[in-house]
């Protein structure tokens, strides 16, 4: 896995991404202290707003900046966001007002919207042959997991030392770090980039060829059996640990920890298991074992008839969660990158990164609701219906065999364009064709 790290520019990219996630992960837990500070008992809600505020930029700007990134070279405009973001880091620790930390964080997150997407629709085009970018996804996914684990033990380490208002200045070191790594290397442009057909038609560009296509529509699907699944960690870990358990802070960093190694084994395992078997078998097998997990740790709870089963069952679900979690999300990367040629990449990712964000803007006040209005028990056993639901439409979506070209990734072309038509069955697969869209 650890190969594709010879490549130079990857490796100057993979370290930015580690960088401003270790940046951000310092920023989130500075922002829950400053809201404290700011609104005291209320600080929950306003934390509360700042999240909803984040998942609305990811669903309404993404799709939109992804759309208009390629009129702007890939390194300048990575740079410019990542300066962005930098710019609110700073500013954050000196406001005292509610209304400023909601518009910030706005401001931050849509610039984090514009980045992130395009930044994955780069790492194709660095490492242009599948089996390396399969592990580039293991290693991005790894990177993910192991901010989530490390970032808040670093937080607490430097609270020790420092007030928390550092911790944004520390998330501003990040941010330029992250832009001095993308300077330092060329990134690639598509040779042949498309041409601009107009606002609305640059901006809804992505979505359209997402939604017309069919391994993405199964995607978008297993975007919410993962959204239901890991709404059940992230809302009700800290319900189950403190409340049902009385267990300690401490406690509630362990049964995370389970998740997030679980996942970090599924990362480590998938670039074999990829070389081996089909994209769809084990997205759709994986999502099917997060529906039958939340179903049997529901029954669990309620077969024990309270919280007895709980302290047994919590640790091993939550690590094959992580698993299941890592196994349909590690892979998504490949769907996009066979989807679109490298003109269109930003868009389609961009509206990835929209619509997986909006199916966790639905999971995860359904994940708290159900928690405190009906249980624990109820709510795993409705996620899990849920989560079967995805799997369901994802089989019918997504077909076993993908035998036909998306033409309407080529509105102007006529349905007799030799590009149309005449497709090689070794070449159907693909949705994209050598000639059109260079991999």
């Amino acid at each position: 896995m650890l190969s594709v790290l010879a490549n130079r520019t990857y490796r100057h990219l993979f370290a930015a991404q580690v960088i401003a996630l270790i940046g951000t992960g310092l920023m989130t837990v500075a922002l829950g202290l400053l809201a404290f500070r700011i609104a005291g008992a209320n600080a929950g809600a306003v934390l509360g707003t700042a999240l909803a505020i984040k998942m609305v930029a990811y669903v309404l700007v993404a799709p939109i900046v992804g759309g208009l990134a390629g009129r702007l070279p890939r390194r300048t405009f990575l740079v410019a966001m990542d300066l962005t973001r930098a710019a609110v880091a700073i500013a954050l620790p000196f406001i005292d007002q509610v209304w400023e930390v909601y518009v910030l964080i706005f401001l931050l997150q849509s610039a984090s919207a514009a980045f992130t997407p395009t930044f994955q629709a780069t790492i194709p085009d660095v490492l242009p042959e599948e089996r390396d970018y399969t592990r580039a996804l293991s290693l991005s996914r790894l990177a993910y997991d192991m901010e989530s684990l490390l970032s808040p033990t670093l937080a607490a380490a430097l609270l020790t030392l420092v007030t928390f208002n550092w911790l944004f200045f520390g998330t501003v070191v990040g941010f330029f770090s992250s832009a001095a790594l993308v300077v330092s290397v060329t990134i690639p442009q598509p040779s042949a980039a498309r041409p601009h057909r107009g606002f609305y038609d640059d901006t809804t560009r992505g979505l359209r060829i997402y939604l017309a296509t069919p391994r993405l529509r199964g995607l978008l699907a297993l975007n919410l059996t993962v959204a239901a699944a890991g709404s059940m960690v992230f809302v009700n870990t800290v319900v189950l640990v403190k409340g049902a358990l009385g267990g300690t802070d401490g406690d509630v960093a362990v049964a995370l920890a389970c998740f997030g190694g679980g996942s970090m084994a599924a990362a480590l395992l998938l670039p074999r298991l990829l070389d081996r078997l089909p994209d769809r078998r084990i997205m759709l097998s994986s999502a099917g074992m997060l529906a039958a997990v939340l179903v049997v740790f529901g029954s669990i709870i309620t077969i024990s008839g309270g919280n007895g089963g709980v302290g047994y069952a919590l640790l091993p679900t939550w690590a094959l969660l992580g698993i299941g979690y890592s196994a349909v999300m590690t892979p998504s990367g490949r769907l996009l990158r066979r989807s679109a040629g490298a003109a269109d990449r930003p868009a389609v990712f961009a509206a990835q990164f929209a619509l997986s964000h909006l199916c966790w803007l639905l999971t995860y006040p359904l994940a708290g609701w159900l928690g405190s209005s009906a249980g624990i028990a109820p709510t795993a056993l409705v996620l899990a219906a849920v989560t079967l639901t995805g799997v369901v439409l994802a089989f019918c979506f997504w077909p076993v065999v993908e035998a036909d070209l998306v033409s309407h990734q080529h509105p102007e072309l006529p349905p007799d364009h030799p590009h149309l038509r005449g497709q090689s069955p070794d070449h159907a697969h693909a949705y994209v064709l050598d000639d059109l869209h260079p991999r």
